[in-house]
């Protein structure tokens, strides 16, 4: 008699599991000192089906905030993507308050959740206020925190942090059973309720409340947080009954029919007893159909590898038109990613003419009225191209979309109007202030940052240089060409295949064939000593073999502050050790960058 309750004990646990997405934040972002995250304030959990998904957040327009250019750049999204998707022009200013879709990639970061932006502290900023106010609930004070290692109380204006905004992905039972494909983050605001916010979007308000670990009877949701809403389609105007939430509508009975007093208790009870019988069942017929189509699954033969190895080696197949190239990227780099077609490079760059060239397989050119790179890449781009659409960084050159064309892969990237770094610090004479040169090496070291802790699995850049880095029309730093990046989940990996550029590679890499993410840091260290000298790494290579200490280099041309020299020279000496192992981390780079880079602007402040 005791083992049916017991039993059905276990059957109401695993319903709920599986079921269950995230726990709704509710008030706990009000109190900054809040460090339990069974209310999901540090970040949604990684629990989805996948790792890294194409996820949605809602953000309202307010100034500054309230243009096209000003939303992507906050949000470091493409301004045509952007309007596209809240069908505006990219010169649209949205009226204050107007529900903005801004499309992230969402990828798990440890435990967490999130996408990671890049922000400057500007005056007067604290987590809260940056969480509720400049991004209205889309982060939390304490994510904000543990994501940077800083306090509020220590942020200084002009300094760079990380920004996790919450998004997250769908779970297993989202996807198989409910045909879920997005979770979209929904800031709420006064006069939301649940069953208001699901209707807008065309979603049964069970569902969305499922997917916040919320029911009918604990469903208030509070202005300042975020819900997830389960769709199965991408977000638009179109599909959205409106992006101006309405006005309340009056209030309805009671979902829940009165209770009779002597039989309601009972049929609650026997709809709790059958809810759980019939999830458990669900659960084992779901275990026993994986395990059935583990045990039928059949090894690849090998005429199928042999086919397979064809289409991803060098050069393609003789009979390329019998594969689809689409076979190696996933599902989401297809939904998210533009493909091309032919024409529209021919047109954009005249026909691949010399006037359009930027050296090698390069061309630059104009698509849509957006300045557009294109680079033809030979052999296979699917990696290249399933990871660059994984990224969604401010210091990472996005990839808008790519074009297959006779066996020839081209790559579509957005352009950096300043085009390559090399080209800006490589002169007689730089244009560029020091205060824009620490700059660009803090965009550098956030990117690499980026890279190496919050992509999923971590990346190896492997071919950092200064000719690929290249600044947009802010002189803002992006890392492109990551065709050579790796990745790596151990500490570190072996090579025999070494490649990069001679001058950057480290030591350990052209020896032993070593990969591990100080690897990327010796690199760094020679183009941050590129950025501040001037010289080419070639050359601070024969001078630092020739004797001369770095200090003394940089002292040479009175090329910084005096107060400033020691700090420079320590980040940089620490990142050309020898020993990988003693080389700091990007995160401690950025930090250190960030705390030069107040230092220089408050020292050429004063210098007027």
């Amino acid at each position: 008699m005791m083992s049916f309750p017991f039993h059905l004990l276990i059957l109401l646990c695993l319903f709920t599991f599986a079921t269950a997405q995230q726990p709704y934040v509710g008030v706990s972002t009000t109190d900054c000192s809040v460090s339990d995250n069974s209310t999901s304030v540090f970040g949604y959990s990684c629990n989805g089906l996948n790792r890294t998904c194409q996820s949605y957040v809602i953000f309202r327009s307010t100034p500054p905030f309230s243009t096209v250019s000003s939303i992507s750049s906050l949000f470091s999204v493409n301004s045509s993507l952007l309007s596209s998707l809240n069908a505006a022009s990219t010169s649209t200013s949205f009226p204050s308050g107007q529900q903005v879709i801004i499309p992230l990639t969402c990828s798990c970061s440890k435990d967490n959740s999130q996408s990671n932006l890049s922000y400057t502290i500007k005056q007067d900023d604290s987590y809260f206020a940056i969480a509720n106010n400049t991004l209205q609930g889309l982060s939390t004070c304490q994510a904000l925190e543990k994501q940077n290692n800083v306090s509020s109380q220590s942020l200084l204006p002009g300094m760079k942090i990380v920004v996790p905004i919450r998004c997250a992905c769908p779970t297993a039972k989202q996807v198989n059973e409910d045909g879920v494909k997005y979770l979209m983050s929904y800031t709420v605001v006064f006069g939301d309720t649940v069953d208001i916010i699901s209707n807008r979007f065309g979603v049964e308000t069970s569902k969305t409340l499922e997917a916040n670990q919320m029911s009918f009877d604990n469903s208030e949701v509070f202005p300042f947080t975020t819900i997830l809403i389960p769709l199965q389609n991408p977000p638009s105007v179109s599909n959205s009954s409106s992006l101006t939430p309405p006005p309340p509508p009056p209030p309805t009975p009671s979902v829940s029919p009165p209770l009779s007093p002597d039989g309601g208790k009972s049929k609650k009870t026997w709809i709790y007893v059958l809810a759980g019988v019939l999830g458990g069942a669900l659960v084992l017929v779901v275990t026993g159909a994986v395990i059935f189509c583990l045990v039928k699954k059949k090894p690849k033969t090998q005429e199928e590898t042999r086919n397979l190895d064809s289409f991803t080696g060098k050069k393609p197949p003789r009979s390329y038109q019998e594969f689809d190239p689409l076979d190696g990227l996933s599902g989401m780099v297809v939904e998210s990613l533009k493909v091309y077609k032919f024409h529209e490079l021919q047109s954009a760059t005249s026909d691949f003419t010399s006037s359009s060239s930027i050296g090698g397989s390069g061309y630059i050119g104009k698509i849509n009225g957006d300045g557009a790179m294109i680079k033809k890449i030979e052999g296979n781009a699917s990696e290249e191209i399933n990871l660059l659409s994984k990224l969604n960084h401010l210091n990472i050159i996005r990839l808008s979309g790519f074009c297959f064309h006779e066996g020839e892969w081209y790559l579509v990237y957005e352009h950096a109007s300043n085009g390559c770094l090399s080209d800006w610090i490589h002169t007689t004479k730089s244009l560029l202030s020091l205060t824009q040169k620490l700059q660009i090496g803090l965009d550098i070291a956030t990117g690499l940052s980026y890279l190496h802790n919050f992509a999923d699995p971590p990346y190896v850049h492997r071919d950092l240089s200064s000719n690929n880095v290249f600044l947009d029309i802010e002189f803002r730093a992006k890392i492109g060409n990551l065709g050579s990046a790796r990745s790596t989940t151990e500490d570190f990996v072996l090579t025999k295949h070494v490649e990069g550029t001679r001058g950057y590679l480290a030591p350990e890499y052209l020896e032993h064939g070593l990969v591990s993410t100080k690897l990327d840091v010796y690199a760094f260290g020679v183009v941050l000593l590129e950025i501040v000298t001037g010289k080419e790494a070639s050359e601070l290579k024969k001078e630092i073999d020739e004797g001369n200490a770095i200090e003394e280099i940089l002292n040479r041309g009175r090329l910084l502050p005096e107060g400033l020299v020691s700090f420079v020279v320590k980040l940089v000496v620490d990142c050309l050790k020898k020993d990988h192992l003693n080389r700091p981390s990007m995160d401690e780079i950025v930090l250190s960058l960030s705390k030069i880079l107040t230092a220089t602007q408050n020292w050429e402040e004063s210098s007027y």
